[in-house]
């Protein structure tokens, strides 16, 4: 049982160092460009 516990706590560990490497790591940037619009008088 405690060997079930560990290798679980190991996987956790695992995977928040995964999702903490992608945030970090990841291009999750929006694509930027410019946009123009003409006002009219009113």
């Amino acid at each position: 049982m405690g060997r079930i516990l560990k290798y679980l706590v190991y996987l956790v560990v695992l995977l928040a160092l995964g999702i903490l490497g992608y945030a970090y790591l990841g291009d999750m940037s929006a694509p930027q460009s410019e946009v123009s619009v003409p006002v009219e008088p009113q």
